[in-house]
């Protein structure tokens, strides 16, 4: 695996590729339109089916949101945020000032045009950029959250050294990943990678050590996988007797939705992958 400046921007050009969909704002706004919903005047709620892109959903995103103890007015880093639901989130339930930062440029082009239509854009921008390089001043930010984005990252390192360094000391880090619990080989294709070129799922223990190393003090570890598992089923009960929701996961990854997230479902009942939830501390 290359680790030189080029290797790794071949390999985060590798991700965004990986995460291109070519018609996603229109396949998200017709299915809103068919649900009843007014397209000039959202809310994130109403986006939550497809923008929380992560296990959990939108109850994780609560969650992590509440342990960082966020407060009005704060401003608030999203690193790898996606079309922007966990962002949207925190501005519009705690006030913050959220500025996302993506490596897909379809997804901050998406998050954007939907942020705006909530009526989010004077507390919410994202930005198309690297978290290896992050583009803000030292000391920027009050919090930072990294949701379901470190299995796609291999020099962790080098991530936490520039949130660190983007943070203000006593400044929360909410990371919220998919880590490694046992050794087995993980079923590809995953919701992250569709081989494991692209894939650096870790176990706790490093997550620990690299934060440390970069001057963070982990407060809290949460193994968040039975809630998931039960969340998951609370889902498949809604669909069964409902039907299929209009807006879903299924319009932001498109036919392979059924195969990755079962294989992501199947490690995690095995017990092989864990989602965990670290709170730590910049120091």
């Amino acid at each position: 695996r290359a680790k030189g400046s080029g290797g790794v921007m071949d390999m985060e050009a590798q991700v965004a590729r990986h995460y291109m969909h070519g018609a996603l704002e229109r396949s998200i706004l017709d299915a809103l339109a068919a649900a009843g919903k007014d397209l000039d005047r959202l809310t994130a709620a109403d986006l939550a089916g497809v923008d929380e892109f992560h296990l959990g959903w939108r109850a994780s995103t609560v969650a992590l949101a509440q342990d960082l103890q966020l407060a009005q007015g704060q401003r608030v880093l999203d690193i790898g945020s996606g079309i922007g639901g966990p962002a949207r989130y925190m501005a519009e339930a705690h006030g913050c000032q959220v500025t996302g930062i993506d490596l897909t440029e379809e997804f901050v082009a998406v998050a954007t045009a939907l942020t705006r239509r909530c009526g989010l854009a004077h507390r919410v921008s994202f930005r198309l950029g690297s978290g290896l390089a992050l583009p803000f001043p030292d000391g920027s930010f009050d919090a930072a959250t990294l949701i379901h984005v470190g299995m796609n990252i291999e020099r962790k390192d080098l991530l936490f050294r520039e949130v660190r360094r983007v943070l203000k000391p006593g400044g929360r880090f909410g990371v919220y990943d998919v880590m490694r619990m046992e050794e087995a080989p993980l079923p590809y294709p995953m919701p992250w990678a569709a081989d494991a070129a692209t894939s650096f799922v870790e176990p706790p223990a490093t997550y620990r050590t690299l934060l440390g190393e970069s001057g963070f003090a982990v407060e809290q570890e949460v193994n968040l996988r039975e809630f998931v598992l039960a969340r998951w089923q609370e889902m498949r009960a809604e669909a069964a007797s409902r039907g299929q929701p209009l807006l879903s996961l299924r319009n932001l990854v498109g036919p392979a939705f059924e195969e990755r997230f079962s294989n992501v479902l199947r490690a995690l009942q095995a017990g092989n992958i864990a989602p965990i939830q670290m709170i730590a501390r910049a120091i």
